[in-house]
């Protein structure tokens, strides 16, 4: 599909240093694109929306935000596997100029663990700066096609969205001579164990063995078969692959063939 010269990516001129970045009006550029994809999405111009994504990922102005973004919240100095930090305002833009498609290949992500109250670690994984920009550029062109067709009283995780805007809706609803009398909230503990949805899972070998435990799959009409998972974590793991999905059970069984 063709796009007529208007639609060009926006691309501010090349900045001599970080300092002098008119981001006010970098921002004003890539929510216009980000308007015209959303629009759209709403039209069903799919083709279109395609377009105008590949325009805004590789426009100059969305990777400077993107490592704006990154370098300004508060994990900028927690470095991933290649402890780099970009510290300097030289090293953020060569950052944003290096945010390129061909060839990219994400860094493995640095694991790190947080104690819990109960005493438990619970597993937080770091990837390495640039692949956080990455992430933080495609991002800026998935957020009008999510924000378009999310349910629109949906609050979690959504941009421009805070607790507020759901406690007012809670009222809204709440508030009619019709609503419910009762409002539920529950808490389920160790809701991601594989024993409480998975019956067929039985532990192999009480103690783990680093990070892994062995479990015992067994398979309908079959012998069992020993697979490898992550310590209490739902995520069977085998070959060093994750199943980030909960797992069913014929994608269990079939891993265990």
């Amino acid at each position: 599909m063709t796009v007529e010269q208007s639609t060009d990516a926006p691309s501010a001129p090349a900045p001599l240093s970080w300092k002098t970045i008119d981001w006010p009006s970098l921002r004003q550029e890539v929510r216009r694109l980000q308007m015209r994809i959303a629009k759209a999405t709403q039209a069903g111009k799919h083709r279109k929306v395609q377009a105008l994504q590949w325009l805004l990922t590789h426009s100059r102005s969305a990777k400077l935000l993107a490592v704006y973004r990154v370098t300004t919240n508060r994990g900028a100095k927690t470095p991933g596997v290649d402890n780099v930090l970009w510290r300097t305002d030289r090293q953020k833009l060569q950052a944003a100029f290096s945010l390129k498609r061909h060839g990219y290949r994400p860094r493995p992500l640095r694991r790190h663990y947080i104690p819990k109250p109960n005493g438990k670690l619970r597993p937080l994984s770091i990837p390495t700066l640039h692949d956080r920009a990455m992430q933080a550029l495609y991002a800026l062109a998935l957020a009008p096609i999510a924000e378009t067709l999310a349910d629109r009283y949906s609050y979690g995780f959504r941009e421009g969205r805070r607790c507020a805007d759901a406690l007012e809706q809670c009222f809204t609803v709440l508030s009619q001579k019709t609503c419910a009398p009762w409002v539920l909230e529950g808490d389920i503990r160790a809701c991601l164990d594989p024993y409480s949805y998975y019956i067929l899972a039985v532990e192999g070998c009480s103690k783990s063995c680093g990070w892994l435990s062995k479990t015992r799959i067994r398979k309908p009409f079959a012998r069992p078969r020993e697979t490898c998972t992550t310590e209490s974590s739902p995520r069977f793991t085998r070959c060093m692959i994750v199943c980030r999905d909960t797992p069913r059970m014929r994608m269990a069984s079939g891993m265990a063939t």
